[in-house]
């Protein structure tokens, strides 16, 4: 018999809030451990259960002739908000903060991008629920964190369907609220990310009502700050990091079940649910090129939340990207991995 998830496990982990970049009132940073060697110091921001781990899991941190000095932060835009202050070279968040943070005018570049699927982003509606198609959301509650990538899928699925944002009764909540809402019945549906999809549908809490796949772009980004790429030796130990996350993620394709292992033990996600996000996403990831449409990706999403007056002026992405790590990856729209169940 299949093990049900008690509800205690449900709860969101505001640790994984990058894939979002909705704002928390809990947004902090904490200061991690020091790996490598050498005079040259490399300030990597991070996520629980995020670039750390992953490259401790594949070996990756190994031999470094640099150091590399983390810092935990539990969303994207505090760790954006770092990279803009120089407290920051370097880290990961999903494809919305970086739209944000241009919008307001921060001094960040867009250095390295990876392509997934997009079946973890979903509008989730309850299990009895009488939604069979997004078009029949005309009118009903749905919760999102604004300014996330869920909102920014809400809104494309919407459009998709024929429907407008105003169409819908939005509630705006960060997940922990969102998910009180959700089990409650006091929303019809709610966009939300992995891992918090595959919590609800592993507990058979719910279904996905309508995915990303076709609808989101499914990038996620390494950025930097211009300040640090301004420096020679930084730019090198950059490079080579990058190399390493690219690595990195190569081993998460070729070993999912022992990546889910290390991250539900590094987050404090259930193994099942671990599991079943990375076969839906993680292990999906490829590493591709900052190229011209992935910026024309980009500029979508930040033309969209300007229209929506969440951000107050307008954007021009091309002005926040680095092309020169580009090497030669392939093309951002290059189809992402299927991951295989005999791996």
């Amino acid at each position: 018999m299949r093990r049900r998830l008690a509800p205690a496990l449900l709860l969101p982990f505001p640790l994984l809030l990058a894939a979002c970049g909705g704002n928390s009132a809990a947004d902090t940073s904490t200061g991690g451990r020091t790996d490598g060697k050498g005079s040259l110091t490399l300030n990597v921001g991070d996520q629980k259960g995020g670039s750390e781990a992953v490259l401790r899991a594949a070996g990756e941190l190994k031999n470094l002739n640099y150091k590399i000095k983390w810092s935990t932060f539990t969303s994207g835009p505090p760790l954006l908000e770092a990279i803009n202050a120089k407290a920051v070279d370097i880290g990961g968040v999903g494809n919305t903060p970086p739209v944000f943070a241009a919008g307001a005018g921060s001094k960040i570049s867009v250095v390295a991008a990876w392509h997934g699927t997009s079946k973890g982003e979903a509008v989730l509606v309850p299990k009895n629920s009488s939604l069979k198609k997004p078009e029949e959301l005309k009118g009903k509650s749905v919760a999102v964190a604004q300014g996330s990538s869920a909102h920014y899928q809400l809104v494309a699925s919407l459009k998709k369907a024929g429907l407008k944002l105003s169409d819908v009764k939005v509630k705006y909540l960060q997940p922990a609220d969102a998910l009180a809402a959700f089990t409650s019945g006091k929303v019809d549906a709610w966009a939300v990310w992995d891992p918090y999809t595959s919590q609800v549908l592993q507990a058979k809490q719910g279904r996905a009502l309508v995915d990303g796949d076709g609808v989101v772009n499914g990038l996620t980004f390494q950025v930097a700050a211009p300040s640090a790429l301004a420096d020679k030796k930084k730019t090198t130990a950059v490079k080579d990091y990058l190399e390493r996350l690219r690595r990195a993620q190569d081993w998460v394709y070729e070993h999912p079940a022992a990546w889910a292992k290390v991250w539900a033990k590094d987050t404090g996600l259930p193994y099942e649910v671990a599991l079943a996000s990375v076969k839906r996403t993680n292990a999906s990831r490829v590493p591709v090129a900052v190229d011209k449409p992935l910026i024309a990706s980009e500029q979508q999403i930040a033309d969209t939340f300007t229209g929506l007056k969440l951000i107050p002026k307008k954007v021009d992405f091309a002005d926040f990207v680095d092309t020169r790590f580009n090497g030669g990856l392939p093309a951002s729209t290059s189809t992402p991995r299927v991951y295989k169940d005999s791996r």
